[in-house]
């Protein structure tokens, strides 16, 4: 019998701050930091950092759903992210650092289309969820460099987590 495997997406700002909540927990087999949603194709760090190749910084999460189901990546993803803010995610600014649920088929859209109406309805935010529920797009893999940057770099990550305002944000509204 195989088991089934699948990917989820999720834009969440930096992808250096959104592998580490998912990474190493029973059933996830891979997280991958890359670019997504954008109209380059196969683009670098460059082209998605000056904020024209339309593309988000993503993880792709490989999974197994009946080990780690996508409603608990769900509920993961959600308080690492401000859902409010259309500008980027705290100190990263611009297109590429919004946030975005990116599904791979129809059961994945309607638990995420469900997940963030939960999210809108929770009284925790004043201003509304604009985090986008879309179709995945083709994934184009990070630089290596970028990859696990927390533990090829665990100072630089632990400083910009720091500077960053995610920490703060997320223990004021999803009480961590």
């Amino acid at each position: 019998m195989t088991k089934e495997i699948q990917h989820a997406t999720f834009a969440g700002g930096c992808f250096w701050c959104m592998v580490k909540p998912f990474d190493e927990l029973p059933g996830i087999i891979e997280v991958v930091s890359g670019y997504s949603g954008g109209h380059v194709d196969h683009p670098s760090y460059e082209d998605v950092k000056k904020g024209d190749s339309g593309h988000y910084e993503v993880v792709r999460i490989t999974f197994d759903p009946s080990l780690f189901s996508y409603q608990e990546l769900l509920d993961l993803y959600w308080p690492q992210i401000d859902p409010t803010d259309e500008g980027g995610q705290f100190h990263d600014r611009g297109d590429q650092y919004r946030t975005a649920v990116f599904y791979h088929n129809e059961q994945q859209k309607e638990e995420a289309e469900a997940s963030k109406q939960k999210i809108a309805d929770s009284g925790k935010f004043q201003k509304p969820i604009v985090t986008k529920i879309l179709p995945a797009a083709p994934f184009y893999r990070a630089e290596e460099y970028h990859q696990k940057f927390h533990k090829k770099n665990p100072n630089e990550y632990k400083q910009d987590r720091e500077v960053s305002g995610r920490d703060e944000f997320i223990d004021r509204h999803w009480q961590r």
